[in-house]
């Protein structure tokens, strides 16, 4: 399995809960190897990527899944984690913060 952070929108999350899968497009992020730096270097480049997608002010959103493919739609049931600012942020917002962690069973409340 191939833990994969996939920068996403509130909106394609409201999508997901809908039909149950989301594909990985864009590209999700890899963590290189199992340390914490990798993966919190793959989170937040999933966050920068995650800004592009929005549209003016908007909140942030990193799905975190175990996939066998990463190329492959992620399923709800492939998340272990989701990632995103607990707010809408202004477009000059500081790209280095980090985002608040919920579980999987806390999005309909994310949302």
């Amino acid at each position: 399995m191939t833990r994969v952070y996939l920068p996403t929108t509130v909106d394609r999350v409201r999508g997901l809960v809908a039909s149950g899968s989301i594909a990985a497009d864009p590209e999700p992020f890899e963590a290189d190897g199992d340390d914490e730096a990798a993966e919190y270097a793959a989170l937040m480049s999933a966050a920068d990527a995650s800004t592009t997608l929005i549209q003016g002010p908007g909140r942030r959103v990193v799905l975190v899944a175990e996939v066998a493919d990463a190329g492959a739609p992620i399923a709800l049931a492939d998340l272990v984690a989701v990632h995103a600012d607990v707010a809408d942020r202004g477009v000059d917002a500081d790209p280095d913060e980090d985002l608040a962690w919920f579980g999987v069973q806390e999005i309909d409340s994310l949302l």
